[in-house]
């Protein structure tokens, strides 16, 4: 988790409307430090939903790239799915966009681990072979 969720059934449509979690920063600071690839997965039904269109989407992210790396934070890539529940492979907690940054960039998924908020989060990590830790706002569960 890398920014405060919207409220339930409310959607980020915009960078004005992206806010980081405390530390994450130092966080992905640390993650490089050890030379980890840091790779965001992330579903994004409100481009489904018509919230968002792919264009934003990719806005926010280049913004949220862009920040991060001025704060000397790097993200390698991120994978979003765009779509509905039950339509792709994609889709957290199906292991599509994880099997793509494995195919990318030759992750070794067993010596990986997945940080996440959600029960699809540790679903997927259980999935993939990852190990995984639950966060909330930003701090270890």
């Amino acid at each position: 988790m890398i920014n405060v969720k919207a409220p339930e059934g409310e959607y980020i449509r915009s960078w004005s409307e992206f806010q980081f979690l405390p530390n994450i920063a130092d966080w992905v600071r640390l993650f490089n430090a050890l030379d980890f690839l840091v790779i965001v997965v992330t579903n994004q039904r409100g481009v489904a939903l018509g919230k968002l269109t792919e264009e934003q989407l990719g806005e926010i992210h280049a913004n949220m790239i862009r920040e991060l790396g001025s704060m000397s934070a790097r993200i390698d890539d991120v994978f979003a799915c765009p779509h509905h529940t039950d339509v792709c492979e994609c889709r957290k907690p199906k292991p599509g966009m994880v099997l793509k940054a494995q195919d990318k960039w030759g992750v070794d998924l067993g010596r990986s681990l997945m940080i996440g908020d959600s029960d699809s989060d540790a679903e997927l990590a259980t999935a993939c072979g990852l190990r995984f830790l639950r966060v909330r706002d930003g701090r270890l569960v």
